[in-house]
């Protein structure tokens, strides 16, 4: 048995701690304050209230995420650094592709999503040995394999609530009173870019509102599982395309 295959058996608080022990400010909360998001947080302030968090705003998010950061930094007291993309990456992608390019086809969704979030999340994490996410291996069926600790692209990848079910996220939520993102009393069980994320049906997947104009692609933006096949080939060229103008 391997290091990591010990710690995948630790409880989601242990690991956090032992993340929090091990790592100490080279290790971060990454969030986008939803629910798994917030029980994460949660633990990782009960154990170091220092503890660093970081967030993405692509530029799209709904107000109500904003709302949330504040109701965050006003029961925690932590400063969430803010990672937002580049300008000249952003500018050069709407000037070539449009504003609202998501819609017209899943490889300029795609790129959107790796201009306004992977890229610059993958900047951002450069700062860091370890980090923690909220995802959860019951939220959609492509996240089955998911692992509570992975190495991955030079640092260490905690899942601590990988194997926890939503009804589990719910009672620790309610247990410990936790701020809970506003979009979820209007019928939003995953929440993202206000254009991009709608309320899910009834008996729908977590994830079914999120690109739900899309019929055969991933519901992923790249942030955790690599885009492959012929999306992922045309995404490649997409972005070059963008990176080289603006940065040329």
């Amino acid at each position: 048995m391997s290091y990591f295959d010990e710690l995948e058996d630790l409880p989601a608080e242990e690991l956090i701690a032992w993340a929090v022990r091990t790592y100490g400010d080279s290790f971060a909360i990454s969030t986008s304050f939803q629910k798994s998001g917030m029980v994460i947080l949660d633990m990782a302030c009960r154990i170091n209230p220092q503890v660093r968090v970081i967030t993405l705003d692509t530029g799209r998010l709904p107000e109500e995420t904003y709302a949330m950061m504040d109701m965050v930094r006003s029961r925690y007291g932590v400063r969430i650094e803010v990672v937002m993309p580049d300008p000249r990456e952003v500018e050069g992608m709407v000037a070539r592709h449009g504003a609202n390019l998501f819609y017209a086809d899943p490889s300029l969704r795609m790129l959107c999503c790796q201009v306004r979030k992977v890229r610059p999340l993958e900047r951002k994490l450069r700062q860091f040995r370890a980090y923690a996410v909220g995802l959860r291996r019951l939220s959609a069926e492509n996240r089955n394999e998911v692992r509570k600790v992975e190495y991955r692209d030079g640092r260490i990848k905690l899942a601590p609530v990988a194997d926890w079910t939503r009804q589990d996220i719910e009672a620790y939520t309610r247990r410990h009173n936790l701020p809970v993102h506003p979009l979820y009393a209007r019928g939003y069980s995953s929440i993202g870019c206000a254009p991009c994320t709608r309320p899910a049906g009834n008996g729908e997947d977590e994830r079914a509102g999120r690109w739900w104009w899309e019929e055969a692609a991933p519901k992923e933006c790249g942030i955790h599982f690599s885009v492959n096949g012929k999306i992922g080939r045309k995404l490649d060229i997409l972005l070059e395309e963008v990176v080289q103008v603006s940065h040329a």
